[in-house]
């Protein structure tokens, strides 16, 4: 790992999704939508790094993680769900291949939207917003990251859906190629795609199907 970093505060956004803040190395940089491995600074811990996305200001003092917790398997994510200020982490450097291409469509589900919070909060704050949309795909209602945000800043160009619910406030129904087609999404991008690898692949392939350019497809490689 590269640098050393400790956390300031871990508060809840979900059910299961924490914000974590954490101090700033000096000398890092990255580009919204861009993440960093995290490891927990303990015996046992410092090799199993993890991927997170930083969702907060890219200028800012702090960092902000928004991170969704896996249990009953003793892992990172759980250890961190659990972490009080105070303890030490271990951070490499930025990578990631989702970076801001320019205004477009946002696609997601669950978790995978968290590059996306960064590249939306970052271009609100520049008041860049106009021709964005975001499409974003969960179980349930609770399960939504941050959906107040979402609708204020995208208003009609927010689209939620759930796949285990019925919700007066949400679509319903997976964001497949189905989706897409009754959609028309339009043709020219970029389309950002991130969430669960089946998911990605099932939206690229929707994509091309009705003639989006490949090259205009922002995914994690």
């Amino acid at each position: 790992m590269d640098y050393e970093t400790r956390i300031l505060h871990v508060g809840f956004v979900t059910h299961d999704v924490v914000q974590l803040v954490t101090t700033r190395p000096a000398d890092l940089r990255y580009e919204p939508g861009q993440g960093v491995e995290l490891a927990l600074d303990l015996d046992g811990w410092r090799e199993e790094g993890r991927p997170f996305t930083p969702t907060g200001n890219p200028a800012g003092p702090a960092l902000e993680f928004t991170i969704k917790g896996y249990f009953g398997r003793d892992g990172v994510t759980e250890r961190i769900h659990g972490a009080e200020p105070g303890a030490d982490l271990l951070m490499s450097e930025a990578f990631g291949t989702i970076t801001d291409r320019g205004p477009g469509t946002f696609i997601a589900a669950g978790a995978g939207v968290t590059p996306f919070l960064a590249i939306l909060r970052d271009r609100a704050r520049r008041g860049t917003l106009a021709d964005c949309s975001l499409h974003f795909s969960n179980k349930t209602a609770a399960d939504v990251i941050h959906e107040r945000e979402f609708r204020h800043l995208l208003e009609d160009r927010c689209h939620l859906t759930l796949t285990r619910e019925r919700h007066e406030s949400f679509g319903e129904g997976r964001i497949d190629r189905d989706y897409l087609e009754r959609w028309k999404a339009r043709p020219e991008g970029p389309f950002y795609v991130c969430g669960p690898p089946e998911f990605v692949t099932e939206i690229q392939d929707g994509l091309l199907a009705i003639g989006v350019d490949g090259e205009t497809i922002v995914t994690e490689e």
